[in-house]
């Protein structure tokens, strides 16, 4: 008797061909749509109502049962409430990690093993095996720093295909040798549920005016106004609004002052960290080795640095990470994600 596999579909091509080559694969497939975010924002109308259908029209199209399963409640208390409390916090999140930890890989898992599924699959490029999490073939489109807080026994019931396919070119082709709907579909942008919408457009939507506060130079001098503290980043460049000669680049941020710092150099020491301090801990298969070197990733898309690894107060508490290299604008509420050669080792999030 062939595996029941449930797949998250959302509509785009990725999830839509990993359905189909589940069917090609002889897995008994049933697709689900999960609707985590309905809600309109001012300038963009929430398109979850296409993606429903596009999902549909692709579950019809390979003859498999599809369902949805809504998840708003919770996505909205794991996820978005979670994100706004850190950026009030003064700390910058990352919502699609939350949303893999809480949604897609425990409640939605939890739910789709109660409804008789074996395992369920998703259209992440990533590649699962023996409950380890490995990075994709395509490594540009890799999106195991997103996954990194996923437990070994959730991946033990994950399916991942894409993560075999080398190019983005060769998912579409196979869409289009299948003739599936989605085949030219754009990829989504932004995050997940803010879409085309700016994260500073949303907070301004949910939290509504913030307070106006002093700009100061790596001098110690008020230089202009900023029109919230909780919209600056380290290492930010645009959107300061301070006056023309060099560019300013944002150092840190004082949220109970509600001052933003920032420097004209970029040499200057508080851009560039050469030591981590994690948080918030999480190792997929086991705590790490200590002294021995890996490989780190400090934020989506960034290179990956050699480290070692020195864990404080036992492996639920903090760890130190001692780089290789300086590295530019380490940002307090970002992930720092560990690698040995290809396999996922776990992460932190980082402390101010």
């Amino acid at each position: 008797m062939s595996k029941k596999v449930y797949v998250g579909m959302s509509g785009g091509v990725d999830s839509s061909v990993t359905a189909a080559l589940l069917v090609e694969q002889g897995y008994d497939v049933t697709g689900v749509y999960m609707k985590n975010w309905s809600k309109d924002l001012p300038g963009m109308v929430c398109p979850w109502k296409e993606d429903y259908q596009d999902a549909k029209r692709v579950a019809v199209q390979l003859g498999i049962p599809f369902k949805m399963y809504d998840f708003e409640t919770e996505y909205r208390q794991h996820v978005v409430d979670y994100m706004i409390a850190e950026y009030q916090a003064g700390r910058t999140p990352n919502p699609d990690i939350m949303c893999n930890q809480e949604v897609k890989f425990k409640l939605f898992l939890s739910a789709c093993l109660e409804d008789g599924a074996d395992m369920i699959a998703t259209g992440h490029y990533a590649r699962t095996e023996n409950g380890q999490l490995l990075t994709a073939a395509n490594v540009e489109k890799d999106q195991t720093y997103f996954l990194y807080r996923v437990t070994q026994d959730a991946l033990a019931h994950s399916l991942m295909p894409i993560g075999a396919f080398t190019t983005k070119a060769d998912v579409r082709a196979k869409a289009q040798e299948l003739g599936l709907a989605t085949a030219e579909k754009k990829d989504s942008q932004g995050i997940c549920f803010v879409g085309k919408v700016g994260i500073k457009d949303f907070l301004l939507h949910e939290l509504g005016e913030q307070p106006y506060g002093d700009i100061f130079d790596q001098n110690g001098v008020k230089i202009g106004q900023h029109d919230g503290a909780i919209f600056y980043t380290i290492g930010q460049r645009h959107g300061l609004d301070v006056g023309g000669g060099l560019p300013y680049y944002v150092t840190g941020k004082d949220m109970a002052k509600n001052a933003v710092y920032v420097t004209t150099d970029l040499a200057d020491a508080r851009l560039w960290h050469k030591q981590l301090k994690l948080t918030d801990l999480h190792w997929i298969n086991g705590v790490p080795e200590q002294g021995k070197i890996y490989k780190v990733r400090t934020r989506y898309r960034a290179a990956l640095v050699d480290c070692t690894l020195k864990l404080e107060d036992g492996p639920s508490a903090t760890a130190l990470v001692e780089l290789s290299e300086e590295i530019r604008a380490i940002t307090p509420g970002q992930s720092a994600v560990m690698y040995d050669g290809n396999r996922v080792v776990g992460g932190g999030v980082v402390q101010g």
